[in-house]
C-alpha cells in the first residue's frame, strides 16, 4: 500500500473525538454521494434525506459511479445515477439546479491520484465554505468512494472540516470482505481509512443488514406516501420481480438515520483497520479512531424513514 497517510494533515486527539460526536448538534451541513441507479435503495436514501430538512441542510447531491448488471462501465453508472436523482428530486419539487453534480468516470488508478469531477470539487469548495463559518460538513457516502477520495486527494486540508459518514465493508469478522462500495474501488476505500479523514462507518452485512423489509410491508407502508411511495413501491417491485417473499435490505438510509433517528443507532469509537489490498481487514488498537455503527434498531429507523416520506404526500 502506497503511503497516503503522509499527504495529508494530522488531526488532534480532541479535534478527531470532536468530529466524531454522533449524534451532532443542532442541523448539519450535509451532501449526498449516491449511485442512485444501482438498485432502489439510494432513492430511499434521497428521499429520507431531503425530507429531513430539521436535521440535515443539504447542500448537494453527487453522482457516483458504478459498474454491474446494471450498466456498461463506471461512467455509464455515474450518468444513469445522475438521471434517477433528478427522478426523485422531480417527485418531491426540489430544484436541481446547482444541488446536483456529475460525479467520475472512473475509478481510481492509485491511492495518491484523483479522478477531478464536478462532484469532487463540489465537495472542497463545500467544505471550504463550512470551515470558513466554523461548521462541519458530513458528507454521506452511499456508493463507491471516489469522489469522496478524489476530493480528499485534491486538497488534503479539508479533513479538519469534514465527516464522512460511509455505508461501506462488511463487519471485520465477515470474510470475504467484498463489499460492493469498498470492493468497487479499493485504493478510494484506502484512502478513507489512511487519510485520517474523520470517519463514521457503517458495515454492510452485520449491521445494516437488519434494514430488510418485503413487497407487502413495502406496499402497505407506502400507500400514505403519494406519488413518492408509488414510485418507491414500484422500484423496489421491479427489481425483485414482483416476489413477495423476499427480504430486500434498503441499506443506505442508515446513513440518515444517523441523523434523523439517532436513537436507532448505536456506535463505538474504535482503532482504525487497515485495509489491505485484497479488500481483507486487519484490526488494530493503535491507530487513529473511527466511529463504527454495530447496531441499528430497525422498526425505528423505518418509522421515522415512512413518517419523512408521509410529509411528501400534497407538497
Amino acid at each position: 500500500m502506497q503511503n497516503i497517510s503522509a499527504l495529508f494533515p494530522k488531526l488532534t486527539y480532541e479535534r478527531r473525538r470532536e468530529l466524531l460526536t454522533l449524534p451532532c448538534r443542532g442541523t448539519a451541513d450535509a451532501l449526498l454521494d449516491t449511485d442512485t441507479f444501482n438498485e432502489i435503495d439510494d432513492q430511499f436514501a434521497l428521499a429520507f434525506a431531503v425530507l429531513s430538512p430539521e436535521v440535515l441542510n443539504l447542500k448537494a447531491v453527487l453522482a457516483a459511479p458504478f459498474y454491474n448488471s446494471r450498466s456498461s462501465g463506471p461512467a455509464d453508472g455515474m450518468e444513469k445515477s445522475y438521471g434517477e436523482i433528478l427522478n426523485v428530486l422531480k417527485l418531491l419539487n426540489k430544484p436541481a439546479d446547482d444541488f446536483v453534480f456529475h460525479g467520475s468516470t472512473s475509478y481510481l488508478q492509485d491511492a495518491v491520484t484523483p479522478v477531478e469531477s464536478d462532484a469532487a470539487r463540489r465537495i472542497v469548495v463545500l467544505a471550504r465554505e463550512a470551515k470558513a463559518h466554523g461548521r462541519v460538513l458530513y458528507i454521506l457516502a452511499i456508493a463507491a468512494i471516489t469522489n469522496v477520495a478524489s476530493a480528499l486527494l485534491m486538497a488534503p486540508d479539508i479533513i479538519d472540516s469534514v465527516v464522512v459518514v460511509w455505508l461501506g465493508g462488511h463487519a471485520f469478522h465477515t470474510v470475504p470482505n467484498t463489499e460492493f462500495n469498498l470492493h468497487q474501488d479499493v485504493p478510494a476505500s484506502q484512502v478513507i481509512f489512511e487519510s485520517g479523514v474523520p470517519l463514521i462507518l457503517i458495515p454492510c452485512c452485520g449491521v445494516a443488514e437488519l434494514l430488510m423489509i418485503t413487497l407487502p410491508e413495502l406496499q402497505r407502508r407506502c400507500e400514505k406516501c403519494g406519488r413518492l411511495g408509488e414510485f418507491l413501491y414500484r422500484r423496489t417491485s421491479d427489481y425483485l420481480n414482483g416476489d413477495p417473499c423476499i427480504q430486500k435490505v434498503i441499506w443506505d438510509i442508515a446513513t440518515v438515520a444517523c441523523f434523523a433517528a439517532p436513537e436507532a443507532v448505536h456506535s463505538e469509537l474504535i482503532s482504525a483497520p487497515i485495509l489491505n489490498d485484497d479488500s481483507s481487514w486487519t484490526t488494530t488498537g493503535n491507530r487513529h479512531e473511527i466511529r463504527l455503527v454495530n447496531y441499528l434498531k430497525r422498526g425505528m429507523v423505518f418509522d421515522s424513514l415512512f413518517r419523512k416520506l408521509e410529509t411528501s404526500v400534497g407538497e
